[in-house]
């Protein structure tokens, strides 16, 4: 499989719950960073781990998905009942076997743009 159709199979994995499936895409020895938090999780079982504890009964959805061989980037829609959805960005780095080695994972939160713009823009 190329990294298209890993990343994908991890991002169903994930919104299924199906933590053996999550295990399943993942190197014995993947990297998974979080940088505005400053979080990183060594190894298949803690990355599956760390997924599996998130509270609440979460939701996703593979918003956009750019691959080549051996990396991937994505945009994701993370929904949470009773909270506005997020957005997601992964990037993965595959492995010489076709599994996921590294994701560098960020969630920016929505702010107002500067003023002095609103003649130039449209807002959705």
């Amino acid at each position: 499989m190329g990294a298209d159709e890993v990343v994908r199979a991890f991002w169903q994995a994930l919104d299924e719950h199906d933590w053996a499936a999550v295990g399943a895409t993942l190197a014995d020895d993947v990297v998974y960073e979080v940088p505005q938090t400053r979080e990183r999780v060594r190894g298949r079982d803690a990355v599956v781990r760390f997924n599996a504890e998130y509270p609440g009964d979460w939701h996703l959805s593979v918003a956009t998905l750019v691959a080549d061989e051996h990396q991937a980037a994505t945009t994701i829609t993370f929904v949470l009942p009773g909270q506005p959805d997020q957005t997601g960005i992964a990037f993965f780095r595959l492995d010489d076997d076709g599994r996921i080695a590294h994701i560098r994972d960020w969630w920016p939160e929505p702010y107002e743009p500067p003023p002095g713009r609103a003649h130039l823009v449209e807002r959705y």
